[in-house]
C-alpha cells in the first residue's frame, strides 16, 4: 500500500508550504500509478513506481499540480492544461452556478451568451453543457492560451474566436442575453503576494490589469454593454479585496441596473453582476 509513501509526500509538500499537501499528494500519487484517488489502497507494495518522488518534487517547487497532471477539474469537466493557460479555479465554479441560474431564469429558448477572456474555455464549456439549448461563443487573445483552449472546445459547440475581448464579437451587438468573464484582475502593486503556483506558472496576461487591477474589467463594462439586449445580464469575477469597486463601475449612468456583489462558498466577495437597462 502507498499508505507510507503518501504520508511522506503530504509532510514534504506542507514543508514547501503547499495549500493542499495530502490532497496533492493523493492526487499525484493516483496520477502515477494510473488509479483514482480512492483506489490507492489498491496499489501493492510491489507495484510503487518511483516516478512519485519525481513529479513530489516538481510540486515541492511549487508547480501547479493541473500542469504535473495536465488536467484541471471544473464542475463536471475534465480539461487539458499546461504552460501558457491560466488554471481554472474552484472560486469560479459559484461564478458559473450563478450564471446558470440566471440564464435559466431568463426563460429564453435558445439563450445566446458570451465569455469574455475565455482562457482554458472553463466557463463556456460548463454553460455550453449545462444549459443544454445555449449558443455559446468564447474570445481568448492569447495564442499560448489557445492552443489548451482548442483541445477541450473540440467536439463542442462552443464558437471560439482569437481576438481582443474589448472589441470581440462585433456580429452580436445588442443580441447577447448573458456576458460573463473572469478577467485579469490582480493589482499590479500586489505581485509579490500572489501564490508562487500563479504568479510563477500562470500567464501574466490572465493575472494583472493595471495599478488597482481593475483596468480590463473597466473595458469589459463597455463591451458588456455592447453586446448585451436590454434586459441581459453581465457576470465579472473579481479579487476578493475589490468587493464594492466593480458594481460602481456599472452605473445607472451608464445604462444598467441592479448592479451588486455576490459572495464565493468561502463567503468573500467574489463577483459583480448588472443588467442591462431597459430603454
Amino acid at each position: 500500500m502507498l499508505l507510507a509513501e503518501v504520508a511522506q509526500a503530504t509532510q514534504r509538500l506542507a514543508d514547501a508550504g503547499v495549500p493542499s499537501p495530502r490532497n496533492d499528494a493523493e492526487e499525484l500519487a493516483a496520477f502515477v500509478h494510473g488509479v483514482k484517488r480512492g483506489e490507492l489502497h489498491s496499489v501493492k507494495d510491489a507495484d510503487f513506481d518511483a516516478r512519485y518522488w519525481e513529479v513530489i518534487a516538481r510540486r515541492e517547487q511549487r508547480e501547479p499540480l493541473q500542469h504535473i497532471t495536465g488536467r484541471a477539474y471544473f464542475r463536471y469537466l475534465e480539461l487539458q492544461v499546461g504552460p501558457g493557460v491560466f488554471v481554472p479555479r474552484p472560486e469560479t465554479e459559484s461564478v458559473v452556478g450563478w450564471a446558470i441560474d440566471a440564464v435559466r431564469a431568463m426563460d429564453v429558448v435558445e439563450p445566446c451568451i458570451v465569455d469574455l477572456c475565455t482562457g482554458s474555455g472553463a466557463i463556456a464549456l460548463a454553460l455550453a453543457q449545462e444549459v443544454p439549448r445555449s449558443r455559446v461563443h468564447a474570445v481568448e487573445l492569447s495564442e499560448d492560451a489557445l492552443h489548451w483552449t482548442r483541445k477541450n472546445v473540440a467536439g463542442s459547440r462552443v464558437d471560439l474566436r482569437q481576438g481582443n475581448a474589448l472589441d470581440a464579437f462585433r456580429d452580436l451587438d445588442g443580441q447577447v442575453d448573458l456576458v460573463i468573464s473572469n478577467p485579469p484582475y490582480i493589482p499590479l502593486t500586489e505581485w509579490e503576494y500572489v501564490a508562487p503556483e500563479a504568479r510563477d506558472y500562470d500567464p501574466e496576461l490572465a493575472l494583472f490589469s493595471g495599478e488597482d487591477g481593475l483596468d480590463l474589467i473597466r473595458g469589459l463594462e463597455r463591451t458588456a454593454h455592447r453586446l448585451l439586449r436590454p434586459g441581459g445580464v453581465v457576470v465579472i469575477e473579481h479579487a476578493d479585496t475589490q468587493g464594492g469597486q466593480v458594481p460602481w463601475i456599472f452605473t445607472e449612468e451608464r445604462g444598467w441596473a441592479d448592479a451588486a456583489d455576490h459572495p464565493d462558498l468561502n463567503n468573500r466577495p467574489r463577483f459583480a453582476t448588472a443588467r442591462k437597462a431597459l430603454p
